[in-house]
């Protein structure tokens, strides 16, 4: 059971950003650049998608309770990447 827990917190929001990418033109309003959302796919997943958020919705600034969005997801991308690790 805590396999499957694994696999669709590292999956969960991989697949949201394919959805994102091919459905909306989010990443090219919130990137300037597509090298970004590509590292941010392979490592910050959660980051990735929280910083397009608070540039989608907050004028292309992160300030307010956005930082805060974005600060708990690189604290949910390392929990993911330390819960990977064998103890």
């Amino acid at each position: 059971m805590a396999v499957v827990l694994v696999i669709i917190a590292l999956a969960l929001p991989r697949v949201l950003m394919i959805f994102i990418k091919v459905l909306t033109d989010w990443f090219a309003r919130a990137y300037d650049t597509t090298i970004w959302p590509l590292l941010g796919w392979l490592f910050l997943p959660y980051t990735t998608v929280a910083y397009m958020a608070a540039m989608l919705n907050n004028n292309r600034k992160v300030d307010g309770w956005w930082i805060l969005l974005v600060v708990v997801a690189v604290l949910a991308d390392l929990g993911v990447f330390s819960g990977l690790r064998k103890k």
